[in-house]
């Protein structure tokens, strides 16, 4: 069984776990190359509850689903009212009497674990503002595809915000090498440093931090950005525009990495944190990860709703 029944963050799993379900991505996109597409999730049915504008997480969730067998309902928050109409409490139980699994992406990270807290049913993060771990499981199935997970020089550049978080914690659990480039006012989060230190200690991983994107990127395999200006914060575009200047994507950067795969979760404020050149250049994986989300997250559900498999 599963180490938890939930899938919330990637350091509630352990690193057998996480490579189990990266190797089944892996057979699963193989599968639905030959077309062949195993009805796993058959009579299962998934409430998806989102808060957040969603292309890749929504549309990869329901595909997924589909072609698993299985059966989504798309919960919009006005008409679930959480909060206003009725307590996470009451939700979480209420939905656990009626559907097999919760797939919430939201603004809030206590929102989803506390979903998770009340309700008998899995739970997916499908992205808060502290976490994004379907993400990273898609970027680690796609590192995969071109080098060995524990051979690769991970290097993340830009905000310290929900991936980076996020990457932090895999790579933790992994014992891989990644490193990370912020300003020091825009670091990752503190809970999460701090457990991915005791993460590291255990797995080996080579964590480091550093002011200097030149630092983070020397020599690296992999070199991945992320917007500057995450939903929510509009209002902040200009001053982070300012703030993450030096931390762009660019050819002088990836001059100090000229063998480096080029990454990002989507979507792209393009001329801010990378430019079209890099985006759309030879090196760029970008839209190989965004079709990683479809087969990671069917992995990710069948570990959960259909773990015989």
């Amino acid at each position: 069984m599963p180490m938890s029944k939930d899938f919330l963050t990637l350091a509630d799993w352990t690193a057998d776990e996480l490579r189990s379900i990266l190797h089944r991505a892996a057979e699963l996109k193989e599968l639905r190359r030959k077309g062949d597409l195993p009805q796993t999730l058959q009579g299962r049915v998934i409430a998806l509850f989102f808060e957040k504008p969603s292309l890749r997480t929504q549309v990869t969730f329901q595909a997924g689903i589909k072609q698993l067998g299985g059966h989504a309902i798309e919960l919009r928050p006005e008409q679930v009212g959480i909060g206003t109409r009725e307590s996470p409490r009451d939700v979480a139980r209420n939905l656990s009497l009626w559907v097999d699994g919760i797939v919430a992406r939201t603004y809030s990270h206590a929102l989803v674990e506390e979903l998770a807290e009340e309700a008998t049913i899995p739970i997916v993060n499908g992205l808060t503002d502290l976490l994004h771990p379907c993400q990273v499981m898609a970027d680690f199935q796609t590192i995969a595809e071109h080098a060995a997970l524990e051979d690769s020089v991970i290097a993340y550049v830009g905000d310290g915000n929900n991936m980076a978080n996020s990457i932090l914690l895999g790579a933790s659990v992994l014992g891989l090498e990644l490193r990370l480039a912020t300003p020091k006012t825009h670091q990752p989060a503190l809970r999460v440093s701090e457990r991915a230190q005791g993460l590291a200690r255990k797995s080996g991983a080579r964590i480091s931090w550093s002011e200097d994107p030149v630092t983070a990127v020397a020599g690296a395999s992999f070199v991945y950005t992320d917007t500057w200006t995450s939903m929510g914060q509009e209002d902040e575009t200009e001053i982070r525009r300012r703030v993450f200047a030096p931390y762009q994507l660019n050819r002088e950067l990836l001059s100090h990495a000229p063998d480096a795969w080029v990454m990002h979760c989507l979507p792209a404020h393009r001329g801010d944190e990378i430019t079209d050149e890099i985006l759309d250049g030879s090196r760029s994986i970008v839209f190989q990860q965004a079709e990683n989300r479809l087969h990671a997250q069917k992995a990710i559900l069948e570990r959960l709703l259909a773990p015989a498999v």
